[in-house]
């Protein structure tokens, strides 16, 4: 099977025509960011590189002459979960004998500057579920074929400490119909329900990561007003859980960065979404 047990291999916060803003302020929150680079599709990237998955932040530049159709519809904030595979056409085959709705395989670059004057391609290909099929953002694959280009030890050092996405927290009004698409695309021994039963939330385990598919209103209850905008949206992904190797590093690297408006708890350290474009970030140790 091309399709086996989730595993995340990257978020995506759409920062659209804001990116100079953006990367200022995942810096203030005490990540270290990648230099700016171009995709071949038009858009404009920076990550910030973690031990086994990153965080991208993806827009583009007003002014450029192609912008990427499939990002104008979405807010900033979280709107991308990547899956990492190795099979894209077999996979993509997989998926539609599954019934789930996917576009064909995607191939593209981006330059990455090693410093020293030397710049090499990363290259990808990618496969996505058509727009729509998920009701709570963009879900897709992506196939690293130069992994080395992305994972490098000097990219991984964060003065937040942080080491990688331990959780994500997305808000649906139907947990139960999202869990039924993440069901038909990895089985049903990647879903659980929650402790308040299904009609409350769904976790879906990719690898050492959560998923949690919850209703709004147990979002509310779990980050209240430091939770997103939902900028219009029924369903949206609302938030990220973050491994640090130290919540004391990371209050110091939000102390530095001038992010009065986090909140340091015994075991966690909870950043409004307001400080963080628009997505709710939790550190935990």
């Amino acid at each position: 099977m091309a399709l086996s047990a989730p595993r995340l291999d990257h978020v995506v916060v759409d920062a659209r025509d804001r990116m100079d803003e953006a990367v200022r302020v995942y810096r203030a929150l005490g990540f270290h960011m990648t230099g700016r680079s171009r995709h071949t599709l038009g858009s404009v990237n920076h990550l910030a590189v973690l031990e086994s998955d990153y965080l991208e932040l993806l827009g583009f530049d007003p002014a450029g002459e192609t912008v990427r159709p499939d990002l104008l519809a979405w807010p900033a904030g979280l709107n991308g979960l990547v899956f990492g595979l190795e099979q894209p056409e077999d996979l993509y085959s997989e998926l539609r004998e599954r019934g789930v709705s996917v576009d064909p395989v995607q191939s593209f670059s981006r330059p990455v500057n090693l410093g020293g004057g030397v710049s090499q391609d990363a290259r990808f290909r990618v496969v996505r579920l058509r727009a729509g099929t998920a009701s709570f953002g963009r879900v897709y694959f992506c196939h690293h074929l130069t992994p080395e280009l992305i994972w490098r030890p000097e990219w991984r050092g964060h003065p937040n400490g942080a080491r990688s996405i331990a959780g994500i927290q997305i808000a649906v009004r139907d947990p139960g119909a999202a869990a039924e698409l993440l069901t038909s695309m990895f089985g049903t021994e990647a879903m659980r329900p929650g402790p308040d039963g299904p009609n409350r939330s769904w976790t879906l385990a990719a690898g050492p990561v959560s998923v949690d598919f919850v209703t709004p209103e147990e979002l509310s209850e779990r980050y209240g007003d430091f939770a997103p905008d939902p900028a219009g949206r029924a369903d949206y992904m609302a938030a990220l859980t973050l491994r640090t190797a130290s919540l004391a590093a990371a209050a110091q690297a939000l102390e530095a960065g001038g992010v009065a408006a986090a909140r340091i708890e015994e075991r966690r350290i909870v950043v409004p979404a307001s400080a963080a474009m628009n997505v709710a970030l939790e550190f935990v140790e």
